[in-house]
């Protein structure tokens, strides 16, 4: 089976590709690198042509304002061009609790690009994952200094992205769902006790403050990020995680 992966090359679309190819399908990466455009279109026929799937996991520059734009225009190309080429099966991948955080505008867009989908004329799936362990370290760069990590204690349940890729294989290769399957890690930490474990895991002396304003996720209320019931939980944990990166 032909599925084009699109942002194929990067953190999650290259581990897809590689598990995909593994499994003995034709995983076709494509992204701006191999002259596919999802905002102008360039390219999109020609990617998509005798392809069963097509799983879409480019993501927009920035996360500010803009963001909404982008995920409008290049879901709009790419459903024109799955629909014209009689792609069979659509994918992206999302974020658990994305439509329950209308304070974050980057969520606002990932809802859209979630709406446009399900109201288009291609069978669907959408893979909703909670955080990724990898994205921890720049979570803490966004308020910290030399002494101190200013974090709030926002619950979140992060996941390894080799966890987060193998879902959304699995998904791919499996019949359009028509539908949201959620997928979260095993543990759930307060944001503020992530970093914690974290800066430890580096030998990092700062401080890890509790501050209910710090950060994007500050504007998260409740335990929405949280995988709800009947998520597909991994089993890679954080510490885990940090023990196989340190080595």
């Amino acid at each position: 089976m032909k599925i084009a992966v699109m942002g194929g090359t990067g953190l999650i679309g290259s581990q897809v590709v590689t598990i995909l190819n593994g499994a003995g399908h034709e995983a076709v990466p494509y992204s701006l690198t191999n002259g596919v455009n999802l905002i102008t279109g360039e390219g999109l026929d020609t990617a998509l042509k005798g392809a069963e799937v097509v799983v879409n996991l480019t993501n927009s520059p920035t996360f500010d304002d803009a963001s909404p734009a982008f995920f409008r225009t290049s879901m709009d190309n790419l459903l024109a061009a799955a629909a014209r080429e009689e792609v069979g099966h659509a994918v992206i991948l999302s974020i658990v609790g994305v439509d329950q955080v209308p304070e974050l505008v980057y969520y606002q867009a990932k809802t859209l690009q979630e709406k446009i989908l399900e109201a288009g004329p291609v069978p669907y799936s959408i893979v909703r994952a909670t955080q990724f362990f990898e994205f921890v370290d720049a979570v803490l760069s966004w308020t910290s200094d030399e002494n101190t990590v200013r974090l709030p204690d926002t619950p979140v349940q992060p996941m390894a992205s080799a966890d987060v890729s193998a879902a959304v294989a699995e998904v791919s290769m499996g019949e359009p769902l028509n539908g949201i399957r959620n997928v979260g890690g095993p543990e759930v930490f307060t944001l503020d006790e992530l970093g914690r474990v974290a800066l430890a895991a580096k030998g990092d002396k700062r401080t890890v403050v509790l501050d209910h304003t710090a950060g994007m996720f500050a504007a998260v209320k409740g335990d929405v990020l949280i995988a709800p019931p009947g998520a597909v939980l991994a089993s890679t944990t954080f510490r885990e995680w940090l023990a196989a990166r340190a080595s």
